[in-house]
């Protein structure tokens, strides 16, 4: 949604009187008869507030029926409440207000006989980390099953309040949630602005506000084919998401999942959708009597629910699933194929496809988020592949790859192992770079060899969409190093690690953050690019294309805060940013 348009959010003291009967209309028809009010007394305690609801605390003076003081009340906004209502209009503005908005004018109406001091809203974060007992475990499906419904009931780790709250109720409230000062943050604005998402179902007829739709590039090779190993085996295929279509990746283990040269198919699942083909084609799979090995990660955060339910669906159609390795998750992304290519020559010769991603085997995400994936018949890289799968059923000794970095067995210290290289590159005189993009940045070990290697004179550029620990830019310590941010009409997802490798450009496409966990708890995988126009492909578009790109925010190691760099209103109006390239170069 574009920020420009005839549209206005009316706060309650600038609602007309046909505003007012609208609402108050609307209150007593269908937002009262959902509303627990909660008056504090004696019999009728603080209560149990659910993770990140959104509620009022209401400051009364007054008694109540019996004759007593009332000076405190707690009121909780229904989830299934709708958080916006559109109001009437005459001209081409469209306007709107909160349900929230509604109930604080009405709570007069709801505390009837008290005089409503004052109410301020609130909303607390308790910790969803589900906990499973090691000792105790003997099966994780059902341990994780019966642990989901505990997560509204977990320790309050964040409290966000109105900025005007008096320090008397924030004192209040500290107590009852036990929650230092530190973690309490006062939010000027709307706290929730999730709220806001039904603002798009108001405006859908103003095609105007809207991003222009778009279409991922979709191949006419992958169009209904069933020789689709034949364009695999032919040369490696990459695709990069949203701007090229998921749907090849779809088709790949359709295909698969009838085809009776088909053996094995084996995939990893970390995040899923409820209704997702590409579990349903698994499923087709086993009942076609193909053998059918999945590794599914239940502690994948807030998506344990869909998986236990696709982990059951998959095991009653046969499919063997296994659950990782307790205690590190299953973040990599690998699916493979193996087929009977058999000859006359060779009547048993199997050939191997594989499919790895920096992303999700989710076609919802895949439409908003930026990922790199690759389709391709390397041998070596099967095998890898296969060994991990292997490894993961077994829990066995890890074999030594060939090609595949693996974390948390090879990961980090092949990682360290070509910073330094570019490293002893700097220190002879020659060109050294290193071009990376993730999600995250916050290993310290990590942080510290990127300083040396700054200071050595290799020139790094990297491209980190959330937290960042590095500071760049600092003189004698980190002049060489360049952090770039790009928050757009996707979100940047991919992993993608380049070194200039004495001009031959080692570039790895991986599951892996720069995080501790990613490194050490976790099994992850960081996968080679051999074809040079692939490598050139990814470069250019994955790095390159974002590190030009003028709209980028960039980070200011002294303040450790973002900027962009400066333009007058109309150069930046003109200017493209590198995603709005990418849609372009797919038309």
């Amino acid at each position: 949604l574009k920020q420009d348009g005839n549209v206005e959010f009316v706060k309650r003291g600038s609602w007309t009187e046909a505003d007012h009967r609208q609402l108050t209309s609307y209150f007593h028809e269908s937002i009262n008869p959902l509303l627990t009010p909660i008056a504090l007394d004696v019999a009728h305690p603080f209560p149990h507030i659910y993770n990140k609801s959104l509620n009022y605390i209401i400051e009364l003076k007054g008694k109540d029926i019996y004759g007593r003081e009332v000076d405190t009340a707690m009121l909780s906004i229904p989830k299934n409440l709708p958080s916006l209502i559109k109001l009437s209009n005459d001209g081409e503005t469209v306007r709107f207000t909160s349900t929230c908005e509604v109930i604080r004018d009405q709570l007069k109406t709801i505390f009837d006989g008290f005089t409503v001091k004052a109410a301020y809203q609130f909303r607390v974060t308790r910790n969803s980390h589900l906990f499973i007992d090691k000792e105790e475990l003997t099966n994780l499906h059902q341990a994780l099953k019966g642990e989901l419904h505990q997560r509204n009931f977990g320790h309050a780790v964040r409290l966000e309040i109105s900025a005007n709250m008096p320090e008397k109720l924030v004192a209040f409230l500290s107590e009852e949630f036990e929650l230092p000062n530190t973690e309490i943050y006062l939010i000027d604005h709307f706290i929730d602005l999730t709220r806001f998402r039904e603002l798009r179902e108001f405006l859908k007829d103003r095609a105007e506000l809207f991003y222009p739709e778009f279409l991922p590039k979709y191949a006419e090779k992958w169009v209904d084919t069933d020789d689709i190993f034949s364009i695999i085996k032919h040369k490696d295929q990459l695709f990069h998401h949203p701007f090229d279509s998921f749907s090849p990746t779809v088709r790949l283990l359709e295909v698969a999942a009838k085809d009776p040269k088909v053996q094995m198919i084996r995939m990893t699942i970390y995040r899923t959708g409820n209704d997702s083909q590409l579990m349903k084609h698994l499923v087709t799979a086993a009942k076609n009597g193909k053998e059918v090995n999945v590794v599914c990660e239940l502690m994948a955060r807030f998506d344990e629910e869909t998986n236990l339910t696709w982990a059951s669906i998959l095991e009653e159609a046969g499919v063997k699933v296994v659950y990782g390795i307790f205690g590190y998750k299953t973040h990599a992304k690998m699916l493979l194929i193996v087929r009977n290519e058999a000859t006359r020559k060779n009547p048993d010769h199997l050939e191997y496809y594989t499919h790895v991603s920096t992303g999700n085997y989710h076609t919802g995400t895949a439409r908003v988020y930026t990922d790199f994936a690759l389709m391709t018949s390397d041998r070596e890289i099967a095998q890898d592949v296969t060994d991990i799968f292997v490894t993961l059923g077994s829990l066995g000794r890890p074999p030594e790859l060939k090609k595949l970095w693996q974390a948390p067995f090879t990961l980090y210290d092949n990682l360290i192992s070509h910073i330094d290289f570019e490293i002893e590159e700097a220190k002879a005189g020659r060109k050294a770079h290193i071009m990376a993009r993730m999600n995250a940045l916050l290993e310290t070990s990590i942080i510290e060899k990127l300083y040396e290697a700054s200071n050595a004179g290799v020139k790094i550029d990297l491209l980190v969409r959330g937290a960042c620990s590095l500071r760049p830019g600092l003189k004698g310590f980190s002049e060489n190093i360049r952090v770039y941010s790009v928050v757009g009409r996707f979100l940047e997802h991919s992993r993608v690690f380049c070194f200039h490798h004495a001009g031959k450009d080692a570039l790895y496409i991986s599951s892996a953050d720069w995080m501790h966990r990613n490194f050490f708890r976790r099994i992850e995988i960081a996968v080679p690019v051999y074809y040079e126009a692939i490598k050139k492909h990814i470069i250019n578009e994955g790095l390159s294309a974002y590190f030009e790109d003028h709209t980028a925010w960039i980070l200011d190691g002294e303040t450790g805060e973002y900027y962009q760099e400066r333009f007058t209103s109309e150069e930046r109006g003109a200017m493209l940013s590198a995603q709005e390239k990418l849609l372009i170069s797919r038309k």
